[in-house]
């Protein structure tokens, strides 16, 4: 259960991310958690599915989505397939 917790969290944060970068302190002031058991950034940098490009300094650091974290989310989100003229969603009858 923590593990899917986990999973749940960080593809919340790329989501986040994907929406624009966003400068570290931000990310940090948003994300950042003293729970070890819901460690969110680091799972994110460990994986590689964000990177912080430097800036003048740390808080002004940039932090945004890497192409490992945008398939993440479309593996997470997959689109709606399109039926005549309705979306159905994956596993949903008409």
């Amino acid at each position: 259960m923590e593990e899917e917790s986990l999973r749940y969290l960080t593809l919340q944060f790329l989501d986040w991310i994907a929406t624009k970068p966003r400068s570290y302190q931000e990310v940090m002031d948003a994300w950042r958690t003293s729970c070890p058991r819901m460690p969110v950034w680091e799972e994110a940098v460990s994986k590689g599915l964000v990177k912080r490009e430097s800036g003048p300094s740390l808080a002004q650091s940039m932090v945004s989505i890497t192409k490992a974290g945008r398939v993440a989310l479309q593996a997470a989100h997959p689109p709606l397939r399109q039926s005549g003229r309705a979306s159905v969603l994956p596993g949903r009858a008409r």
